[in-house]
């Protein structure tokens, strides 16, 4: 029995830190996201889109909201959408994964208010 749990062992960490890795993304995803809603609402109150882009950086936070690439379309007329695009390259930190990156995306669109 001892043979086979150093055997299995291994394959139990490896399984355990794959899942953490893959919870860290998804909560990386989530934020990206939400932070992409926060400038879609921004773009559609404020005429101004670099109001957006700070919305997005705030709401991204420290780390990602200084790499993250923030695109605002936003027309001037009421009614027709406006949309936040956010890309953010999130480098994985599991052992043996470190030179990997994945980008998470989000996009987001509101309709113009004023």
């Amino acid at each position: 029995t001892t043979v086979e749990f150093v055997l299995v062992l291994p394959l139990i960490v490896l399984v355990l830190v794959a899942c953490l890795e893959v919870a860290a993304l998804a909560r990386a995803r989530v934020v990206v996201v939400a932070a992409a809603r926060e400038g879609a609402r921004v773009a559609a109150t404020h005429p101004d889109p670099a109001e957006a882009v700070d919305a997005v950086r705030l709401a991204l936070g420290e780390p990602m909201g200084a790499v993250a690439r923030v695109s605002v379309s936003r027309p001037h007329v009421v009614g027709r959408p406006a949309s936040v695009e956010v890309a953010v390259r999130q480098r994985l930190t599991g052992p043996f994964l470190d030179s990997f990156s994945v980008v998470l995306t989000g996009r987001s669109t509101m309709r113009v208010e004023r």
